[in-house]
């Protein structure tokens, strides 16, 4: 078990910066990788932290909650109720609630839910549960 914690841990630790790092990217692509990217890196994370909790949970069902999260997440954009725009004045609000809807964030995260998935499915099996 703690090896399996250690390896998600470092892949948290591998992703997070790497996401945070799209949305202040500025070359060429910059507003696919500040959006488009940054949505793909953000299902991986959260993820990644639901199976640092629930490792005995299969793979697919923690990408397909993590996805149905999101998706809600994304759906709560068209709203402002001044509770979510206080959250979203900050940097870290903006970045976990985002601040405006887009139809096609949804096909970015199902492809970083079918990247977690898989990333969720080597770390089991690199990690084994029968090994501690």
């Amino acid at each position: 078990m703690f090896k399996t914690t250690r390896q998600t841990c470092l892949s948290l630790l591998l992703i997070t910066p790497i996401g945070f790092a799209t949305k202040f990217y500025t070359g060429p692509g910059r507003h696919w990788v500040n959006n488009s990217l940054g949505g793909v890196l953000y299902e991986i994370f959260w993820c990644l932290v639901v199976f640092l909790f629930a490792r005995k949970a299969a793979a697919w069902k923690i990408a397909l909650g993590v996805f149905i999260a999101t998706a809600i997440l994304e759906t709560l954009q068209l709203f402002h109720p001044p509770f979510l725009e206080y959250i979203r004045s900050f940097f870290i609000g903006r970045t976990l609630l985002g601040t405006t809807f887009v139809l096609s964030d949804f096909f970015y995260y199902m492809i970083g839910c079918l990247l977690g998935w898989a990333w969720l499915s080597a770390l089991k099996r690199v990690t084994p549960s029968s090994h501690p």
